[in-house]
């Protein structure tokens, strides 16, 4: 039986005895699903966090301000083998190598990386039906980074030109975990089986337009590291809009969610996280674009409350629209 509330939910998977240091891990590593994730059931918190700390780890390789192109895909393709082989005297030998040099220095996200074998074996425990899912889409997704790591390496960083390349781009770093999440839900949730199609149909959509969100908002940042991802060919006002329109699909995703019965934890996970992304669109919207421009942690906290409060009662889950 659900607790009476969200937020008197057990400890991050302690039903199960999980990982006592993947939760401290999210809040070194991500404000946002530091708070998302402990809002959904077991066991598929724990899934989805250590899906999150491993999709973290090759994002610190694509992102990496200290390292070449070379050899952030290179780091890249070294992490696919690891997924594959499963070897954790490799695993502990390949994160000394990077860390003798480290790729970025960003402390939380070091603290990670050194914590890399640790966090394969938690993936190691998981239902094998769902490490399956992670470790596929993970394996995709590091694959798709090295692509873009490689073509960078001529153009002396990312460079996007085109609303499609945006696109493209998108789909390799979100629309790819937004069907990932897709898939553990089902597996969560088998109510969600006579749904499905319309999940998958909107799954790319709605990692794509969280993801845009992110990228007008680092927009500043992210150039004065070589990362260009605003598209040089299609005016700003074509990726808001492009990002409205993916996160109308985030809450057509979310309210299927909801009719087909999913538990409220699931369906607040996913109103939290989309909510977030419209709140800050609409905080960008207002500075005009400027760089910087974020929610206050006051802002925060008062959605994720108002969220969690409308999941437990049947209440709205979206009064503003992107």
């Amino acid at each position: 039986m659900e607790s009476s509330s969200l937020l008197e939910r057990p400890a991050l998977g302690a039903e199960d005895q999980p990982p006592a240091g993947l939760l401290p891990l999210l809040q070194k590593t991500s404000r946002t699903f530091a708070l998302t994730i402990p809002l959904l059931p077991d066991p598929l918190r724990t899934e989805i966090g250590v899906a999150y700390l491993l999709f973290r780890i090759i994002d610190t390789f694509e992102d990496s301000t200290r390292w070449s192109s070379g050899r952030r895909a290179d780091a890249l393709t070294a992490f696919i083998r690891l997924i594959h082989a499963g070897d954790g005297r490799g695993a502990q030998e390949l994160t000394a190598h990077w860390l003798r040099e480290p790729p970025v220095d960003h402390a939380g996200y070091l603290e990670l990386l050194a914590a890399t074998p640790q966090v394969l074996q938690w993936c190691r425990a998981l239902r094998p039906a769902a490490r399956a899912e992670l470790e596929r889409h993970l394996v995709r997704c590091a694959r798709g980074m090295a692509d873009v790591v490689a073509r960078a390496d001529s153009q002396r960083g990312v460079q996007l030109v085109t609303l499609q390349d945006l696109r493209a781009y998108c789909y390799v770093v979100a629309g790819i975990v937004g069907e990932m999440l897709t898939e553990l839900f089902i597996l969560q949730n088998p109510s969600l089986v006579a749904v499905a199609d319309g999940l998958r149909a909107r799954a790319v959509e709605f990692g794509e337009g969280l993801q845009l969100v992110n990228i007008l908002k680092d927009a500043g940042r992210d150039a004065t590291e070589g990362r260009v991802y605003l598209p040089t060919q299609a005016p700003l006002a074509e990726v808001f809009l492009l990002a409205r329109a993916d996160l109308r699909r985030a809450i057509e995703y979310t309210e299927t969610l909801r009719g087909a019965g999913a538990d409220r934890g699931l369906v607040a996970f996913n109103t939290l996280n989309t909510r977030l992304a419209i709140a800050t669109l609409h905080v960008l919207r207002d500075a005009n674009g400027a760089p910087g421009a974020k929610l206050s942690r006051l802002q925060v906290t008062a959605l994720a409350a108002e969220v969690v409060r409308a999941s437990e009662r049947g209440g709205v889950l979206f009064p503003e629209q992107p």
